[in-house]
């Protein structure tokens, strides 16, 4: 008997505090926006910091801006490298013949004139790169090759067609971009981007989450209108084949 009292006075708080809750609003105003907030700082169905897409290491620090001095330094080399290739028409076997003539002419310099004013000449520092980093290149650029393909052919036969358009329309503007300009130029706007989009997004991500919703909200809402007053309407024939005997 003690049971089921105690069970019917839960059920009956219960019912009471879901209709003062419904009175006030408090309740369902709370949910939607939990659910509002947790839609915000999950735009795409993201749930990882934006470090961590970016891999988590120093190249996620670097695009961050973790470290001021090294990501500025990074973006000054790169647009150093655009201005000596793109403004001042210099193509790439000019600057190496320039560089190794400037070192062949530094080290002459500095082999004669040790023996001229030292009795015994000093020892001019050879320049050896380790073979180890040319590897390193290889491999890094040799995976990045193989997981962009990896992902173009999951696209293409996954099965989902929104993200099939979506990467067709990215492929198709890039080629519309690289139309415009030269490979150079579009490597040097990837580069930039790289390095301004993802600290920027990370500094107001929640203002860019709430645009981005609303743009697709819009679109969403102009697309029902359309499909209300002009697609509904279109009629829809039955195709009929031929029957062959």
């Amino acid at each position: 008997m003690s049971d089921k009292i105690t069970a019917e006075g839960l059920l009956n708080s219960l019912v009471e505090t879901i209709a003062e809750k419904q009175k006030s609003g408090s309740f369902f105003e709370e949910e939607k926006s939990s659910s509002v907030n947790s839609q915000i700082n999950r735009l795409f169905g993201r749930q990882k910091p934006v470090h961590h897409i970016l891999g988590g290491g120093k190249s996620a620090d670097v695009l961050l801006w973790r470290n001021k001095k090294i990501s500025a330094g990074v973006l000054t080399g790169a647009t150093a490298t655009w201005v000596i290739f793109e403004w001042l028409n210099y193509n790439f076997l000019t600057i190496i013949c320039f560089a190794l003539v400037l070192g062949m002419i530094a080290q002459f310099l500095w082999s004669n004139a040790s023996g001229l004013f030292n009795s015994s000449s000093s020892k001019v520092p050879r320049l050896v790169l380790p073979e180890d980093i040319f590897v390193n290149i290889a491999t890094a650029v040799g995976a990045e090759v193989n997981r962009g393909l990896r992902f173009i052919q999951d696209v293409a036969c996954g099965g989902n067609v929104k993200q099939f358009l979506i990467a067709v329309g990215s492929l198709w503007a890039v080629a519309i971009i690289g139309s415009w300009c030269n490979l150079l130029t579009v490597i040097y706007i990837g580069f930039v981007a790289a390095h301004t989009l993802p600290v920027l997004y990370e500094r107001y991500e929640d203002q860019v989450d709430s645009f981005v919703y609303n743009v697709f909200d819009q679109m969403q809402h102009n697309y029902r209108r359309l499909d209300a007053g002009v697609l509904s309407k279109i009629p829809k024939g039955r195709f009929k084949g031929k029957k062959h005997e």
